[in-house]
């Protein structure tokens, strides 16, 4: 197991590490567009201040990088970007990137995203290990062999990581991949990507008319899991949750006689009775046929 040591600021810590429950964070880059290869799924990825301050104060354990829209990556996350506007959010990426670009539009930016995080108080900050000053972006650790161990065992002296011990492991207590539980934002921006950032079943594209729905809500022990979600146009996220469509294990829509009945209307959507989703690119992304069915039996008002 690896973990990645990444520099931040001083402003997105300290917003976060005062809210209470967060679940998940979104540690953006303004400026480095790339893909974030450093790490796994389910793998530790720290935060250390700027320098002076040398210290490890806090983490998460990394799901997934997306390329996001500045809108989608408020829409997703919210306060959880270490911002508490959209403005603000826009105000401290523009603070380091091209002063003349035009940012009113809705630019792209670099979204690492974390679940569980975790924030250390100022009396258990642990020094970063072998950090040279030309470090600029981060540091990859092997916790398997030093320095990266010792720092293994600092952090499980710290705090409280029931997520990174498996009693599995060869020795309890060493260093143990475990795929992090996503939060609603990781969801959302998952399944978007997923689909290709079109609705399954009329395949519009204009990101703000987009939802991903959950096929068995949360609120039912549903998951944030994408092949517990589809991307739906919002009028149709609308009816789906409602039961007035559905979409059997076959994949395919079915709409329900109750909008005739109950609102003598809906000749637009009874044109989409029938018709095959279009399905992500991933097999393992396709929505699963137990959540489904689940949807069939218990919410659609056939």
């Amino acid at each position: 197991m690896r973990a990645y040591v990444g520099i931040t600021d001083s402003d997105w810590y300290n917003l976060l590490r005062n809210q209470p429950s967060l679940d998940e964070v979104n540690f953006w880059r303004p400026k480095d567009l790339r893909e974030f290869k450093a790490l796994n799924p389910g793998e530790l990825f720290l935060f250390k201040l700027h320098s002076p301050n040398n210290y490890i104060v806090g983490g998460g354990f990394y799901a997934h990088f997306a390329l996001l829209p500045i809108s989608l990556a408020w829409e997703s996350f919210g306060i959880s970007n270490g911002a508490i506007t959209l403005q603000q959010l826009r105000n401290r990426v523009i603070k380091f990137r091209d002063p003349h670009v035009d940012y009113r539009t809705d630019f792209k930016i670099g979204c690492i995203l974390l679940e569980q995080p975790f924030f250390l108080p100022r009396e258990r900050w642990i020094p970063v290990p072998d950090w040279g000053p030309s470090t600029q972006q981060g540091r990859i650790y092997d916790m398997l062999v030093e320095p990266g161990r010792s720092l293994w065992f600092q952090l499980q002296s710290k705090i409280t990581l029931v997520q990174m011990v498996s009693e599995d492991s060869p020795s309890y207590g060493q260093p143990a991949l475990n795929l992090p539980r996503l939060g609603q934002g990781t969801f959302r921006v998952m399944v978007t990507e997923a689909y290709n950032w079109r609705c399954s079943i009329t395949k519009e594209r204009t990101l703000p008319a987009l939802d991903a729905a959950h096929i068995k809500p949360y609120s039912e022990n549903g998951m944030h899991a994408v092949n517990n979600g589809v991307l739906l146009r919002r009028d149709l996220h609308a009816l789906f949750d409602k039961g007035y469509v559905t979409i059997t294990p076959s994949f395919k829509l079915e709409v329900s006689r109750r909008i005739r009945e109950e609102y003598e209307n809906g000749r637009d959507y009874y044109g989409f009775h029938g018709m095959t989703m279009t399905l992500p690119i991933k097999y393992t992304d396709y929505p699963s046929s137990e959540y489904l069915e689940w949807h069939n039996i218990n919410v659609y008002r056939g």
